[in-house]
């Protein structure tokens, strides 16, 4: 009996968590862990700064419970808490980051042979490719290609202009499109051996 009363439903939780009751704020943790690690490996270049920016996130979402409008559905109001702490993350590290100029990431077109290993390519691959990517290209491909936002969006969010969120855009889908290029030769080098 112990064990039926642990579980608890989302509204419970969320009572919970405004009550500052750190078990609820455990539960909810664990319960949509998973989720915001996801969104957060978008935004990061790896799993340990994921891990920083769920944390940051949990944090706002249990200091700011209230702010939560039951009316709407809990995970796109973590999602928007778990971007704008990625982004936040961004912002406060950018001048450390180390920043590469992946344009000289050779452009070549792609061979048929090349292109038939894009149906196996597997999300996993995909976020792996997407974090090499500038922590700038990173951001705005994130925020437009998956999230949906606007480039007017985008520019109001980063601080920047709707031209460099357009061209920011323009270069990482270049440069991804090259990064699966190679990729695919890479795959087809290794099957063929």
């Amino acid at each position: 009996m112990l064990f039926s009363r642990a579980l608890k439903t989302l509204p419970e939780l969320l009572e919970g968590c405004l009550k500052k009751d750190r078990k609820c704020q455990e539960l909810l943790y664990k319960q949509f862990y998973g989720y915001a690690m996801g969104v957060c490996m978008r935004y990061v270049p790896n799993r340990e700064e994921a891990l920083e920016v769920v944390n940051d996130g949990f944090l706002k979402i249990f200091q700011k419970v209230e702010m939560y409008d039951a009316e709407r559905s809990f995970k796109i109001w973590l999602r928007r808490v778990m971007i704008n702490t990625a982004l936040d993350h961004y912002r406060q590290n950018v001048k450390y980051q180390h920043q590469e100029d992946l344009s000289v990431v050779e452009n070549t077109v792609a061979s048929s042979e090349a292109t038939s290993g894009y149906q196996n390519l597997l999300q996993e691959d995909l976020i792996e490719l997407i974090q090499q990517l500038t922590p700038a290209y990173r951001l705005v491909f994130n925020l437009y290609v998956i999230d949906g936002y606007s480039h007017e969006e985008i520019a109001q969010k980063l601080g920047i202009s709707e031209g460099t969120s357009k061209s920011n855009l323009a270069r990482a889908r270049e440069n991804l499109r090259a990064m699966l290029q190679k990729k695919g030769r890479d795959e087809y080098a290794r099957v063929t051996r």
